[in-house]
């Protein structure tokens, strides 16, 4: 074989492999997007089910409540978020201040445990009128944990799974959501 059919066998066999290459990586994406467009749609929230179990008089009672709660706990979600924000942009600052990024995450801290607090305890409000079978039901909403601190995300070092860390510092950056789950929720 002469050197110039060699090149010309080379060239056509190293176009074929990245052809190749770029249908299977084409492949598995739209693979993975089918995959991912026919799973079940989530469950709704345990508490919000547990609402839904009560007679309808109590379940639109109860709703009010816990909406209720969580317009009065938004203000200081939104500063819990305001304050994240301004660390990890004092974090990326020219110059680092620590104990600034400490205040400001002290702060968020504060805030969300404020709001959280108010929504326990707005939780525990309309728990006090119910029946205990009806407080059982509701009683899923205490056990609510912050969706950072999860135990089944936390098993990897603290990475989430699929990048959602890496996804809520860039949102983070963002315009500020209309609340956090909780208060939607």
């Amino acid at each position: 074989m002469s050197p110039r059919n060699l090149k010309i066998a080379l060239a056509v066999s190293v176009a074929v492999n990245l052809f190749v290459v770029g249908a299977l990586a084409g492949g598995l994406v739209v693979g993975a997007r089918y995959l991912a467009d026919r799973r079940p749609p989530p469950e709704p929230p345990a508490f919000r089910q547990s609402v839904e179990r009560l007679d309808p008089e109590q379940s639109e009672r109860v709703r009010q409540s816990l909406r209720q709660s969580a317009l009065e706990a938004r203000d200081d979600f939104r500063r819990s978020r305001a304050a994240r924000r301004e660390a990890v942009e004092l974090a990326g600052a020219e110059s680092f201040d620590a104990d600034a990024v400490r205040a400001r995450l002290a702060e968020a801290r504060e805030a969300e445990m404020r709001a959280r607090a108010r929504l326990e305890d707005g939780t525990v409000e309309i728990m006090q009128t119910l029946e205990r079978e009806d407080r059982q039901r509701l009683s899923v909403m205490l056990m609510r944990q912050s969706p950072r601190m999860r135990p089944s995300r936390m098993e990897n070092g603290g990475r989430m799974e699929n990048g959602a860390m890496e996804r809520r510092a860039v949102e983070s950056r963002g315009p500020a959501a209309n609340g956090p789950q909780a208060a939607r929720d």
